[in-house]
């Protein structure tokens, strides 16, 4: 049985919409972050808002008005915005069935390709791989610009096909269990490691579950050492489709280098408006391992020092074989935490960036209540690499450019880690 990505939309008022547009009326001038405009004038902004209002507020359409909402907070120019219903309908591919999507040309127009299908995730459980297209959900056709929705917990029927036209349905099963503390979302595996040649390791990031990451960074230190017993002397970083998340990006950062090196600070608006330097913002230089260590975190952050902005420092793990024989594979879903990795790897020169270009949307998003059960994600700090490099916008270019074309995904070839174990495998 499918689900319909709006089968349980909800019935609002005209009090309830009013209701949700004056919160977030109220909510972004109060917290919200621009990197690229920190002084930014909301004035125009609420102008909009009161513009818009009326014929919002009379909109019967859930899909009209979630979309004129939407359409409000993009026009606030920065990335890590959204409103949606706790429901969790219509979620992204990337958050619902963990995998991501590329518009490609075809004769009949445009049409979905999967790119990264994460291991485990609910389209690589229904048989789907990279290099296949996307044609239906549901019944519904889908192709660019219209994004392709799915529910949690719901269950899809999925129409697939191949470059050279072969077509097949497929279930999509997605879990009822969303990741907390996050826009709606099922995390995918979070990692998994394997010797890929002999000497060269790889280990597969797609995300960075839990706010502090320790179990993300216990798994991690298990991969590396299981991968140094078989001999890793390289290793390949993977973190394509990567969909960010929390401090457990410390961890993978600080298997780059031996010391405790500066990757960069975060930034809250009032901070940015105060002034401040940045050798005197509050240090993370550890993931917390035991209880003790993460209540003491937990009283420094959340009562001592409640504001977002602070250092991230390495952990200082010690010397590693791979050091100055790393790669670390990028695409255009690189995004937030894994594109830090990215940049700090690139300013510190400490491995070799081969795909393309990351999504440049690195910042720090919150979720805040609205009535009705609706949310409102927006971004309340900014991240500057050690340098005060601003990556958002802009994202982090690699230092070998090279795509995985249509054709060779749907070939099963993986250019871009073919690639990358050339660069690894470099005296």
């Amino acid at each position: 049985m499918s689900t319909t990505p709006n089968a349980s939309a909800p019935a609002l008022t005209k009090n309830d919409r009013a209701k949700i547009l004056s919160t977030i009326k109220k909510l972004v001038p109060e917290r919200h972050i621009n990197v690229q405009n920190p002084n930014q004038n909301y004035a125009a902004w609420i102008s909009l808002v009161e513009e818009r209002m009326p014929s919002l507020i009379a909109e019967t359409s859930h899909e009209a008005f979630q979309s004129g909402v939407s359409g409000l907070l993009k026009a606030l120019g920065s990335s890590h915005t959204a409103f949606f219903h706790q429901r969790r309908d219509n979620v992204p591919a990337s958050y619902s069935i963990n995998a991501t999507l590329r518009a490609i040309d075809r004769p009949e127009g445009k049409r979905w390709m999967f790119v990264d299908v994460i291991e485990d995730g609910a389209a690589f459980q229904a048989g789907i791989r990279s290099g296949e297209l996307l044609l239906s959900v549901d019944s519904e056709p889908v192709g660019p610009p219209k994004p392709a929705g799915f529910r949690i917990g719901g269950n899809h029927a999925v129409e697939v096909a191949t470059l050279s036209g072969s077509r097949r349905r497929v279930s999509i099963v997605v879990p009822n269990r969303a990741a907390k503390d996050r826009p709606p979302m099922i995390e995918p595996r979070s990692l998994s490691h394997r010797m890929l040649a002999p000497g060269v390791g790889f280990v597969k990031v797609a995300t960075f579950p839990g706010a502090v990451g320790q179990s993300f960074a216990k798994d991690l230190d298990e991969a590396i050492r299981d991968l140094k017993d078989h001999g890793a002397q390289r290793l390949i970083v993977d973190v394509r489709g990567n969909i960010g998340g929390g401090l457990g990006s410390l961890r993978l950062m600080s298997y780059l280098c031996a010391g405790n090196l500066e990757i960069g600070y975060s930034l809250t608006r009032r901070q940015l408006r105060n002034g401040y330097r940045k050798e005197k913002l509050a240090r993370i230089a550890e993931i917390p391992a035991t209880r003790g260590k993460l209540l003491m975190m937990a009283v420094r952050f959340k009562i001592l020092n409640r504001d977002r902005s602070v250092v991230l420092v390495t952990e200082g793990l010690g010397p590693q074989p791979f050091h100055g024989r790393t790669v670390i594979l990028i695409n255009e879903h690189t995004h937030s935490a894994a594109e830090m990795v990215a940049g700090f790897a690139k300013e510190n020169r400490l491995a070799t960036l081969v795909g393309t270009r990351t999504a440049g949307e690195v910042l720090g998003g919150a979720n805040f209540k609205l009535p009705a059960g609706y949310r409102l994600r927006i971004p309340i700090a900014g991240w500057y690499t050690w340098k005060g490099e601003c990556i958002e916008g802009k994202g982090v270019e690699p230092d070998v450019n090279i795509e995985n074309a249509p054709e060779s995904l749907a070939a099963g070839v993986d250019t871009q880690l073919d690639r990358a174990l050339e660069v690894a495998k470099t005296p």
